[in-house]
C-alpha cells in the first residue's frame, strides 16, 4: 500500500528528479565558501562510526518541522539543485564531526514513494524521516526502526473557513455536516478518523492537489493542512484568500502518530549501532537548540530553498512562523519519560492496534503480532537530554 504525506500547496512545483543527466555538472551546484572548522572532541567524531556522508531522506522539501537535521548542517554546504540534495559537514554544536551530511528532499523529488519504499530502493539512504502509520504499512515488506523523533506531535489538522461554517467549532461538526474533506490522495489518517465515528467516509474526497484555488473559490468543505504553514499561508501568501482560517489539530482528536521519526532500515540496524550511539544523541542535541532558538534553522532552511529553482519560495516569515507554531504548540518537547526525541511504547503499540486493522482492510501487509518494540528503540538516546518548559 502506496502513501505519502501532502504537504504545503507552496510546494507543489517541486520538480521530480528521474535520473542525473549530463547537464548536472559541477558549475550546477552552489558550492559555497570554503570553511575551516574547529573539530568536535573525540566523543563526537563520527568518521570509522558513520557512513562518510550521512544521507538523510525528507519526506517532502526542506522546511523547519525538519528543523534538527538542518541544525547539523554545517557552514560550506552546496545545494544541488539537478538532484534535489544539500550536502555540507555534519556539525556537533558548530563542530566538525568528521563526516559529511547530505539531506534529500522528498514527495515529487522521489516520485511520490513513501520514505520506506525509497529506503529500500536506495541503499545509500542513512536515516528516513516518517510517520508512525507509514512505518506500520511497511512493516511487513520495508520494516524501519525509529531511533528517535523530531516532533513530540504531529501538527497535521483539518481547516474551515469560519465566515462559510460558522457553527464548526472541530473536526466532528465537520463530520456532522456531511460536507466534503478534501484530502490527497494516499493519506492514512481519514480512514482513521472514519473508524473513530468522527467522519463519514463518503465525506472523503481524495483530490487535494496543494492547490489553494478550489478552497478559496468554495471554500464550503473542509481540507488538510499543517498548523505549521496554511494558518500562515493563507492568511499572508494566499492573496486572493488573505484572511484567517479556523482549524484543529489530529491530535487533539486523539490522533498519536508522531510526526518526523528519525529512522533506520530494520536489517541496518546492527551494521549502523556504532553510528547510532554517537549520532541520535547529537540529534537530541540539535532538536533542544531548536526548541531554544530556531533562527539559526529558520535562516539555513530558506536558503536552501532560495537557492533550487525546482522549489517553491519559502519565505522568512513562514519559516519563522512555522518553527513558532511548533514550539508553541508543544509540538516539540519531552515525551512522558522526561527525555527529548524519546518515545511512549505503550502509544506507539496504541497507535499500531488503531491502525493495523485499518490498513490491513486497505491491502497493507501488516505483520500479525507487531509491537511497538519492531517499530522502535530508545537504545540510544541519551536520557540526560530534557527542554524545561
Amino acid at each position: 500500500m502506496k502513501s505519502f504525506p501532502a504537504r504545503r500547496l507552496r510546494l507543489a512545483t517541486l520538480a521530480i528528479a528521474l535520473v542525473a543527466t549530463a547537464s548536472a555538472c559541477s558549475g550546477d551546484i552552489d558550492e559555497g565558501p570554503a570553511v575551516a572548522l574547529e573539530p568536535a572532541p573525540a566523543e563526537q567524531q563520527l568518521a570509522g562510526a558513520c557512513p562518510a556522508t550521512v544521507v538523510v531522506q525528507l519526506q517532502w522539501a526542506p522546511e523547519t518541522d525538519s528543523g534538527p537535521i538542518f541544525g547539523l548542517l554545517g557552514p560550506g554546504y552546496r545545494v544541488d539543485a539537478d538532484n534535489n540534495k544539500i550536502t555540507g559537514p555534519l556539525v556537533a554544536d558548530g563542530k566538525d564531526t568528521g563526516v559529511e551530511l547530505e539531506i534529500r528532499a522528498g514527495g515529487p523529488a522521489i516520485g511520490f514513494q513513501t520514505v520506506p519504499s525509497q529506503m529500500y530502493v536506495d541503499q545509500s539512504i542513512t536515516l528516513g524521516l516518517a510517520h508512525s502509520e507509514h512505518a506500520i504499512a511497511a512493516a511487513g515488506q520495508q520494516p524501519i526502526v525509529a531511533v528517535t523523533t523530531l516532533l513530540r506531535n504531529s501538527p497535521q489538522m483539518l481547516m474551515w473557513d469560519p465566515k462559510t461554517n460558522p457553527g464548526w467549532q472541530d473536526i466532528a461538526d465537520i463530520g456532522r455536516s456531511g460536507k466534503p474533506i478534501v484530502v490527497s490522495k494516499g493519506q492514512l489518517y481519514p480512514n482513521w478518523l472514519v473508524a473513530r465515528g468522527l467522519v463519514k467516509q463518503d465525506q472523503i474526497d481524495a483530490s487535494y492537489d496543494n492547490s489553494p484555488s478550489r478552497f478559496v473559490t468554495d471554500p464550503s468543505f473542509a481540507q488538510q493542512g499543517f498548523a505549521n504553514a496554511e494558518p500562515y499561508t493563507y492568511e499572508h501568501e494566499v492573496r486572493a484568500w488573505n484572511k484567517p482560517v479556523a482549524y484543529q489539530l489530529l491530535k487533539d482528536v486523539g490522533y498519536e502518530g508522531y510526526a518526523r521519526t528519525v529512522n533506520v532500515r530494520a536489517d541496518k540496524l546492527a551494521e549502523l549501532r556504532p553510528c547510532l550511539q554517537k549520532l541520535v544523541p547529537m540529534i537530541q542535541q540539535a532538536t533542544a537548540r531548536f526548541r531554544a532558538d530556531p533562527a539559526h534553522v529558520n535562516d539555513v532552511v530558506v536558503d536552501v530553498v532560495e537557492q533550487n529553482p525546482k522549489l517553491s519560495p519559502y519565505s522568512p516569515e513562514l519559516a519563522a512562523f512555522g518553527s513558532k507554531a511548533l514550539i508553541d504548540g508543544g509540538l516539540i518537547g519531552n515525551d512522558t519519560d522526561g527525555v527529548l526525541g524519546s518515545f511512549d511504547e505503550a502509544r506507539v503499540q496504541r497507535i499500531i492496534d488503531e491502525f493495523g486493522p485499518i490498513l490491513r482492510t486497505g491491502g497493507a501487509d501488516v505483520p500479525a503480532g507487531l509491537t511497538a518494540k519492531d517499530l522502535v528503540t530508545k537504545e540510544f538516546l541519551d536520557p540526560s537530554i530534557s527542554v524545561t518548559g
